[in-house]
């Protein structure tokens, strides 16, 4: 994995024959009484490690484009203008940074169902955003968030319930925990590995060092520890890389063991 270049919001990365191209989305503040322990509780202190703004954590909002030349596939789509904070929603603009047209793309694969993920299927004028997608990926779990505005995508919905080949280089792996379908995916690149997840990991400074540190919004806190335990220790292995969606931008890392934690190693600096 090694950068080619990089932009304000957007990093490419060859991965052997294919490339990888980290479009950011931009951010949002959050509390940290988001963290849970193991008892589901509050933390009662953060490491200092842990760095704040105005005393909230700052989550980065990544998402990810993989192609081999001829086909592409996005995974995550960002938030548009669900939230309504002008610091989200720049994935247009991270595209067009890139050079990559919207009309191009034709496969879409989704991490979870929430809105800082799938909403940038529609763009804040109500348009579709990529006019000739012709299939988005979902864990099954996760399938029903295409009502309202994201209804007329319905009739292109993949639902993945066990592991799935979207192509011969892109595999689907249901991670429940966070959601219901949490999915994270595999690319394959000779013998290396690249996972691309999506709310594994929210805050990069403390849960890799902490894996047991769960999030208020994991529908399943236990499920969403017991399935970051498991992508770690593949992360660990040799040729293995990770892109995380709140990961700091452009959020693609190494993995290695640290004590009874991780540490993380990013292969490029950061965006913004």
């Amino acid at each position: 994995m090694r950068l080619i270049s990089s932009g304000q919001h957007h990093a490419r990365f060859e991965f052997g024959e294919l490339q990888v191209i980290s479009l950011r989305d931009g951010y949002i503040d959050m509390p940290p009484t988001r963290l849970r322990d193991e008892a589901g509780r509050t933390l009662p202190q953060l490491p200092t490690t842990v760095p704040l703004v105005d005393d909230n954590l700052r989550l980065a909002v990544n998402a990810f484009l993989v192609t081999d030349g001829t086909r592409s596939v996005l995974i995550d789509t960002g938030c548009s203008d669900n939230w309504h904070v002008p610091t989200m929603g720049l994935i247009y603009d991270a595209l067009d940074e890139a050079g990559v047209d919207r009309a191009h793309i034709t496969e879409v694969a989704i991490t979870h169902n929430h809105e800082d993920h799938v909403s940038g299927l529609i763009t804040p004028d109500g348009s579709q955003a990529f006019p000739k997608l012709e299939r988005v990926w979902i864990g099954a779990g996760d399938a029903s968030v295409f009502t309202g505005r994201l209804e007329p995508l319905r009739d292109r919905v993949v639902p993945v319930s066990e592991r799935t080949a979207i192509n011969d280089w892109a595999t689907a792996i249901p991670t429940p925990g966070h959601t219901p379908g949490h999915t994270v995916y595999e690319i394959a690149s000779g013998t290396s590995r690249l996972l691309i997840w999506g709310d594994t990991v929210h805050v990069p400074t403390l849960q890799f060092e902490k894996p047991n540190v769960a999030w208020e919004f994991d529908s399943d806190q236990s499920q969403a520890r017991a399935a970051r335990a498991v992508l770690l220790e593949q992360l660990v292995q040799p040729d293995h890389f990770v892109a995380g969606a709140h990961l700091d931008s452009p959020g693609i890392a190494r993995v290695t063991p640290s004590g009874t934690g991780y540490a993380l190693e990013y292969l490029a600096p950061p965006l913004g």
